[in-house]
């Protein structure tokens, strides 16, 4: 009888929730929708000097961009050179507050790691209102700061490398993380954390020291983030030797970025 009810009062019963319930299947069409256009539009125009060189395949590779270090403004550059090998993963998701004279502010930081398990590494932090928006932000920062990574061996050189090249020390905050060389076999002996951030580098035998208070996992990213940069800062004895010089990019292709 209850079923029926609606029908007897002509749907007037029913008629306010369907109204609610059309309205928003519209709005989530018309979402569909645009998102079907940007489809269409997602043709890259490239606002930077160093965007327009990769984009007219004057820049061959990212390790010509690293050795002169050059800044990467543009993610499109890196979907350009490392695109499918690239996979990346949400580290944490956590609210923060500001308090306002309203009361509080609640918004989602995410923090996500990426790389090609292949020498490249990268990690981003985004804020924002909504989940959605604020992983969205992190891995277009998270491949910006894309950043290659050393490896060598632990004893004899043989086959492909393998572990970091020699012991390394990241901080931030009051974490210390330490990369130590191991064996080939070893796999790597650490933190979660560190764990993903060294997989995804193409670290294959690692071992890992960690300091302070590891249980914050931000600063715990960030610090192993900076050890694996460091493998490249640190000088060994066989990058002693004198280094050639080359034309930067911007110099060599001056008349045509004058264009």
């Amino acid at each position: 009888m209850a079923d029926a009810a609606p029908a007897d009062r002509g749907g007037f019963r029913g008629g306010f929730g369907g109204r609610g319930r059309g309205r928003g299947r519209g709005r989530g069409r018309g979402r569909g929708g645009r998102g079907g256009r940007g489809k269409e539009e997602k043709e890259w125009v490239p606002v930077t000097k160093l965007g327009r060189l990769v984009k007219d395949k004057k820049i061959k590779s990212l390790e010509e961009i690293y050795l002169f270090s050059l800044p990467i403004k543009e993610f499109e550059i890196i979907d350009y050179f490392l695109g499918p090998s690239l996979k990346d993963e949400v580290l944490k998701i956590m609210p923060v507050q500001k308090q306002t004279r309203a009361g509080q502010r609640t918004r989602f930081k995410a923090f996500v790691a990426i790389g090609d398990f292949n020498g490249h590494v990268g990690l981003g932090v985004k804020c924002s209102k909504e989940v959605a928006t604020a992983i969205r932000g992190a891995i277009i920062l998270a491949k910006l700061s894309i950043v290659p990574v050393r490896r060598g061996f632990w004893g004899n050189k043989i086959g492909k490398p393998h572990t970091v090249p020699c012991k390394v020390t990241g901080k931030c905050g009051s974490i210390w993380v330490r990369l130590i060389p191991a064996p080939r076999g070893t796999g790597i002996v650490s933190a979660p954390v560190p764990k993903r951030l060294l997989m995804m580098a193409g670290i294959e035998d690692c071992y890992t020291s960690a300091r302070g208070s590891t249980g914050t996992l931000g600063n715990f990213a960030k610090a192993t983030y900076a050890a694996i940069a460091k493998t490249y800062a640190y000088l060994t004895p066989d990058l002693w030797k004198e280094t050639v010089f080359e034309k930067s990019p911007y110099q060599e292709f001056t008349d045509y970025l004058a264009k």
